[in-house]
């Protein structure tokens, strides 16, 4: 990036992100420091122990990245009777991470649409993707929205596959009474800057049972057990000492992060109501509580306007954006080698086509999501559309 694009990101009004690094962490990692022992070590312990108590599953594992996370948990399934090759299901729109780390587990994503109010896999198409080589359904709760999990659930038991909830976006979020995280034979976390809980890079697997915990340890560590037996084709994926301690004082704050950024959030759903006719935006329903990483846009069919003219607008309201991810199979060239053509994923490529999302992190204030809405009405304005 350039000098004069890294001074203009600094001066945003409204910024994407932030990261939360505690006395307590400094603390941490001071001490860490004077050690000598950097990496795994007894804070990466009490981290995985205080990540597995906050969520209420059994154990945590820490890893290098959300991206791990998933990658390991989908390379666990060989402890289960997976072969090279075998099958995961996951949504056609998500991070790319998604899709890349179930082929670094040497297994193949089959992607399935999704449902564009919500983001998430549309439960009513994963049946007809499951064949004699699936092994498990993936679904990612995509923007801190809980996905169908009572149906993916239903779907697995039938056909008999683990189910790896990739909850990277989606800490703090519930579903029917039960914490994200905690619904999957494994969950996966990413510990990214821009996350709730944060260890500036990082991730964690959630998992209840023990066989699958016993092959994420072997697994982040080159498959080795013991000394220098290895007895599974592993990776390099450890979480240090100066993470965990970053991580160590997110978990002392989670509580007041959590409540800030659902304030922005629930503050924006209800603003936004206003211009409900132009956009579609996530909404919270009685039986769920969103987990707030970010707030999503799409411009609705027939609005009269772009995607790009109104990112074009916030840009020069000073509102930082990223786009709403891709359609993983036709929108990346990485992957066009899978030989999926335009059209075959018709939500996800709208919600790529049509959707940005912005900030509600735990720094935003609640006079610059005014900043916001009163953008959007001046936008529409200028546009000619009444609200």
């Amino acid at each position: 990036m350039k000098d004069g694009q890294e001074s203009r990101k600094a001066e945003y009004k409204v910024p994407f992100g932030t990261v939360s690094i505690t006395p307590l962490a400094r603390r941490l990692i001071n001490e860490a420091l004077d050690s000598g022992w950097v990496t795994k070590g007894k804070y990466v312990r009490e981290f995985e122990e205080k990540f597995a108590a906050l969520f209420g599953v059994r154990h945590a594992v820490a890893v290098s990245s959300g991206t791990d996370a998933d990658a390991l948990a989908c390379a666990a399934l060989y402890d289960f009777g997976a072969r090279r090759g075998d099958e995961v299901i996951v949504p056609a729109l998500s991070f790319i991470a998604t899709g890349n780390a179930v082929f670094q587990a040497g297994l193949t994503p089959v992607f399935v649409d999704v449902q564009r109010d919500t983001l998430n896999i549309d439960p009513d198409k994963i049946a007809a993707a499951i064949t004699a080589r699936t092994r498990a359904i993936m679904p990612v709760h995509l923007m801190g929205k809980p996905a169908d999990m009572d149906a993916v659930r239903a779907i697995a038991r039938r056909h008999g596959l683990k189910v790896i909830e990739d909850a990277a976006e989606a800490h703090g979020a519930v579903y029917r009474g039960a914490k994200v995280g905690a619904m999957g034979d494994a969950a996966c976390f990413s510990l990214y800057a821009a996350h709730i809980i944060t260890t500036v890079e990082g991730g964690m697997i959630l998992t209840g049972c023990d066989r699958f915990a016993e092959a994420l340890r072997s697994l982040r560590n080159h498959g080795m057990t013991g000394k220098f037996t290895f007895e599974r084709i592993g990776f390099s994926a450890k979480m240090n000492e100066l993470e965990a301690a970053v991580g160590l004082g997110n978990i002392a704050i989670f509580d007041d992060i959590l409540a800030r950024r659902r304030r922005n959030m629930l503050y924006l759903i209800e603003k936004f109501r206003a211009f409900e006719a132009y956009f579609i935006t996530l909404k919270e329903e009685a039986y769920e509580q969103l987990g707030p990483h970010a707030f999503s846009i799409i411009v609705r069919e027939g609005a009269g306007f772009t995607k790009e003219a109104l990112v074009a607008h916030f840009e020069e309201d000073g509102i930082d954006s990223r786009n709403l991810f891709y359609s993983m199979p036709t929108q990346c060239p990485s992957y066009a080698f899978l030989g999926y053509t335009k059209g075959d994923f018709p939500e996800a490529e709208y919600c790529s086509d049509h959707g940005t999302h912005i900030g509600i992190h735990q720094d935003i204030e609640l006079a610059q999501l005014d900043h916001v809405i009163g953008s959007v009405g001046r936008f529409l304005k200028n546009k000619g559309r009444p609200y």
